[in-house]
This record gives structure tokens, C-alpha cells and sequence, in this order.
């Protein structure tokens, strides 16, 4: 590809199928028909009852029966036939185990969901408020939804455990909350005082809010109403899935199927790897018999690393952004003019999460990078984070994702919009932030240990998630005997630079999202075999192997299972 030119494609029966699937997914659930930046969508709801479930269910059905019938007419329709029935089919697979249905976690679950769409909508005229207020409205019946269908997975054996409830019943409660509810400083923000400033009905638009933020508020406490005095009770005390369900997972955060017990001894190597070059940057860092924590001591206390207040950490986020990608444009990658806008932002949440929200369909929304930044945390050092900027934006979720919305010509909506594996896209940025420092980007052994100090972090929560959710047995390394959350507590802070209030919801995020925090770091594993596969062909045939236009020819393709990625490429 050039810059901005972008090769035509004729579309065929098999994008249209596509194409007509993201407009009932659309239907189906507006939230993710927000999320892809689709208009006419934002005044709905999603029904997240079990009718609405089975709704999701049968549709699935129809366009895998559809698809059975279909053709394809080139590698472009082959690629999204073996894309679509891998993801559709394992989402009917997770329906089926009520995984779905009973759905509830500290961080991707209904509980966040009905919350964090709000962070996607357009603010920007009195037209785009009314969608809200209909949404604010819409609250307490998905609310009522979500709750009926709790109930029913519960009935068939299937609660999520007590960490689970109590982080999502806290969540709700705060939610509730009229002193605390983000709910409440929304409708009266200045993004709401702005766009209804020169409206002529703007106190009748201004009460409409103030109403729906009470309906929002009244859905969060009957959510919070129902966890506490129901699922409480039921749920149960061990976070471990086991080795059926968590097998399910992984597939789906992958796109692939791994050897479980081959990643977890490979997670512990890594970690090993990953240790070893550590230790040599800090001996650089803070002298010949320097430790890892020596080291972070050297860089925390360099005033020149430390940023101060969430304005100056949000200049400089939107900064470093800036400066890689007008490094990396036309030299080690194709980026398209529409991509250039990346938006840094503090995200209204205060959770302490890090994110990357996808540009809509047309570009009017751009890309932008969220810091959640938990309350009562003042300073920032660069040194840690200037490899998660490469990770959220460019080369990392923000030219992967951006690029895919940009394929119009070649890929049909649903491989643009619609389709997501984890294992794909974090991989991809895990691999990304390994790459910047390849490419020297990360010379400074400050930014260096950065980056060392996120990959430990990532190899070390393959080792812990196979591990508790496996049930398997500790290395006497670190301490012996069977993964539980108390062991798994003990081996975060041993290798996990994070305060504690980090620290304690990334481990309730890994024991209640099974199979998702290792699809980071064995994603990157995966994209660095297929770089290493196309390399070896290459060689074979006698070609010189081009690096960027590898990661060209990858990233056109837009997101896949991993597995598919891998026959695609080959």
C-alpha cells in the first residue's frame, strides 16, 4: 500500500452477507453498533435479558447456515469465510455453555458496559443529547435485563465467583451514588453546558438529563440490589474455572488453540528471560551491583522523568504520540492520511485502566488513548509509560485498528468494524512496544526498563492465569505447591512494578477474565512466528524478506484469530 491510496476491490456475495450481519449485530446491540461508530444507533439500548441473548444466539445460526452456502471468490472471501465461522461459532459455543448469560467481572462485563458507552457518544450538539437522554433512559429496562438474565444462569450452576460480585456490587453502588455517580457530573459537565448553551429549550433539555441521570443512578442500585441480596449468596468462593471452561476461553481470546501446559512452562521462561535482561539495563542504570528495584529508585527520583498532574501527563502522552508517529510514517510504516489523528485524553473513569478506543466507521470520531487514573494519584514517570503509549497508539492498537477501519475498498464491515480477537490485538501491541525498541526507539535504558518492566509483567500473568485457572502446581522458585489468588497475590509483587491499588484489580481482572491476560503475551509470541515463518519463506524462495511490508500486508488484513492470521499470511 502507499500512504493514502488504497487498492479496489469488487465486493461479492460473501461481504455482502458480511456486511448485512453488521447491520443485525447493529440492531441486535447498539452499544457495539456505538462502539463501531455506526450512526442511528446511540438513542437505543441493548436488551441483555435471555430473550435477548437467544436473539444474539439464533443470528448467529442464520449467518453461519448462510455463509455454509456461500462460495468464495478470492483469498480476500476465503479469509473472511474461515474469520467468520471461527468467531461466530466459538461465540455460539460460549452462549451455549452459558458463559454469556452469566457474564460478571470487575472490568468487561455488563456492570462496566452500560457505563463506559457513554465515553463513545457524541457530545457536541443538543441533537447529539437527546440520543444520551433516550439512553439514560433505556437504563433501568437493560439494567432489569441483565439481572433477569443473571438470574437464570445462576439457576443453571453458573455464578461468577464471590471476588467477582463483591468488585462489580462496589462498582454499582458507586455508580448509584448521587454524590459519586458518574452519571451526575455528566449531565451537568461542560460538555453538556456547551452544547446546550444556545439551545432555546435548553432548561427543558437540561431537567431531561438531570431525569435520565436519575434512571441511570436507579439502574446501578437494582443492580447493585440484586448481586448483593442474590448472587452474593450463591456465588462461590473458588476463582478458578478449571481446565473445560478455561480451555473455551483461551480459544476465544486467541483465535487459536495452545497447549496449555506447553504456555505455562514457556510463560515461566520467559519470565526467566525477561528477568535476566532486566537486571543487565539496571546494572547500567544504577551501577555494577545494582538491583531491578535499585534501578527504579534511580529513574523515580530523576525529576526529569516525572510528570506532575493528569494536564501534564496528558500533554505529554499527546506529545510522545505525536513524535512516533511522524517517525514511523514512511519510513517503517504506511500510514494512511485519516490515521494522523490520535487523541490523548484522561478518561472520566477512575479505575486506573489504560485503553484504546477504535475511530468511527466515517473518522469523525478519531482513535483516541484513555488514562484511567485511579483517585489521589498525582505524579507520572515517563520512564514506565512511554512504551504503553507505543502500545495503545502508533505502531501498537492505534495503527492496527485504525488501518483495519481504513481498509473500505478491500475488506467488507464486518472484517473493518465488527470482528475483534484479543489475542490478535493485544499481541499486536505487545509485539509492537518489542518493536519500537528494536527499531531503537527505546535507546534511553530508563524507556528501556520500561519496556522489560511491561513484557515481565505480561509473561508473569501467563504463568499466573494458566496457572490458578488450571489449578497447576508453583515452581519451587517461587514458593511451591498449587496456584490459588493468595500465591498468586505474592508472585504479582514479587514481579509487578504497580502500586497496590493497581496491583489489587489487575489480580481480581485476571482471576475473573479467564484466558484474556495471556492472550497478550502468547499473542506476541504467535505474530513473532508468523514474522519468522514469512522470513524463512522468503529466504526459501530466494527474496529479500521486507519488514514493512510484512507488517503491511498483516495489518491490511485487519483483526483475526490468530490461527486464521497465520494461514492467511502463509
Amino acid at each position: 500500500m502507499t500512504t493514502d491510496a488504497q487498492p479496489t476491490r469488487t465486493p461479492t456475495a460473501i461481504d455482502a452477507i458480511a456486511d448485512r450481519y453488521v447491520q443485525t449485530i447493529a440492531r441486535l446491540d447498539p452499544l457495539a453498533a456505538t462502539a463501531m461508530g455506526l450512526s442511528g444507533y446511540d438513542h437505543l439500548m441493548t436488551d441483555l435479558s435471555p430473550a435477548g441473548h437467544r436473539a444474539h444466539a439464533d443470528a448467529a445460526r442464520a449467518v453461519l447456515a448462510e455463509l455454509g452456502a456461500a462460495t468464495p471468490q478470492d483469498a480476500t472471501d476465503r479469509v473472511t469465510l474461515a474469520a467468520m465461522r471461527e468467531r461466530i461459532g466459538l461465540e455460539l459455543e460460549l452462549h451455549e455453555a452459558d458463559e454469556f448469560l452469566g457474564q460478571l467481572n470487575n472490568i468487561a462485563s455488563p456492570v462496566q458496559e452500560l457505563r463506559d458507552v457513554f465515553d463513545l457518544m457524541p457530545t457536541a450538539t443538543p441533537e447529539h443529547w437527546e440520543a444520551v437522554v433516550a439512553r439514560l433512559d433505556a437504563l433501568p429496562a437493560a439494567a432489569a435485563g441483565f439481572t433477569e438474565s443473571l438470574r437464570l444462569a445462576a439457576s443453571r450452576g453458573r455464578v461468577a465467583a464471590r471476588r467477582q460480585v463483591l468488585a462489580c456490587i462496589a462498582q454499582a453502588e458507586q455508580l448509584a451514588d448521587p454524590g459519586t455517580s458518574f452519571f451526575t457530573t455528566f449531565v451537568t459537565g461542560p460538555q453538556a453546558q456547551a452544547a446546550l448553551a444556545d439551545a432555546p429549550d435548553a432548561p427543558a433539555r437540561r431537567t431531561a438529563l438531570e431525569h435520565g441521570a436519575a434512571a441511570a443512578r436507579s439502574a446501578y442500585a437494582h443492580i447493585a440490589t440484586v448481586l448483593r441480596e442474590e448472587l452474593l449468596p450463591q456465588a462461590p468462593a473458588e476463582d478458578a474455572v478449571g481446565a473445560e471452561r478455561y480451555r473455551l476461553w483461551s480459544r476465544y481470546f486467541l483465535g487459536a488453540q495452545v497447549d496449555l501446559e506447553e504456555t505455562y512452562r514457556w510463560g515461566l521462561e520467559e519470565l526467566d528471560r525477561i528477568i535476566d535482561e532486566q537486571e543487565q539495563v539496571a546494572r547500567r542504570i544504577a551501577g555494577p551491583d545494582a538491583t531491578v528495584a535499585d534501578a527504579i529508585a534511580e529513574l523515580d527520583k530523576d525529576p526529569a522523568r516525572v510528570l506532575h498532574g493528569t494536564d501534564e501527563l496528558q500533554r505529554w502522552m499527546q506529545e510522545t504520540s505525536d513524535a512516533a508517529v511522524a517517525a514511523l510514517r514512511g519510513t517503517h510504516f504506511d500510514i494512511a492520511e485519516p490515521l494522523l489523528a490520535l487523541e490523548c485524553r484522561i478518561a472520566p473513569t477512575q479505575n486506573g485502566g489504560i485503553y484504546y478506543t477504535g475511530p468511527s466507521d466515517d473518522f469523525s470520531r478519531p482513535g483516541r488513548m484513555w488514562w484511567s487514573v485511579p483517585p489521589g494519584v498525582e505524579t507520572f514517570t515517563t520512564w514506565r509509560e512511554k512504551t504503553t503509549v507505543y502500545h495503545e497508539g502508533v505502531p501498537g492498537h492505534h495503527l492496527q485498528i485504525a488501518q483495519a477501519v481504513f481498509q473500505r475498498h478491500t475488506l467488507n464491515a464486518w472484517r473493518r468494524l465488527a470482528c475483534w480477537v484479543s489475542g490478535h490485538g493485544e499481541g499486536w501491541a505487545l509485539y509492537a512496544e518489542r518493536l519500537m525498541a528494536d527499531l531503537g526507539f527505546l535507546e534511553d535504558d530508563g524507556d528501556r526498563l520500561g519496556m522489560l518492566d511491561a513484557q515481565r509483567m505480561r509473561a508473569a500473568r501467563v504463568v499466573l492465569d494458566i496457572g490458578v485457572h488450571l489449578g497447576l502446581e508453583r515452581p519451587q522458585r517461587w514458593g511451591g505447591g498449587r496456584w490459588d489468588a493468595e500465591t498468586a497475590w505474592e508472585f504479582l509483587r514479587a514481579n509487578v512494578n504497580m502500586d497496590e491499588g493497581f496491583l489489587r484489580f489487575e489480580l481480581d481482572r485476571y482471576l475473573g477474565w479467564p484466558g484474556q491476560a495471556p492472550s497478550y503475551k502468547v499473542g506476541q509470541r504467535l505474530w513473532e512466528a508468523a514474522r519468522d515463518e514469512a522470513a524463512a519463506g522468503a529466504s526459501r524462495r530466494g527474496e529479500p524478506f521486507e519488514l514493512r511490508q510484512f507488517h503491511a500486508r498483516a495489518l491490511a488484513l485487519g483483526s483475526l484469530g490468530l490461527d486464521v492470521l497465520r494461514d492467511a499470511l502463509a
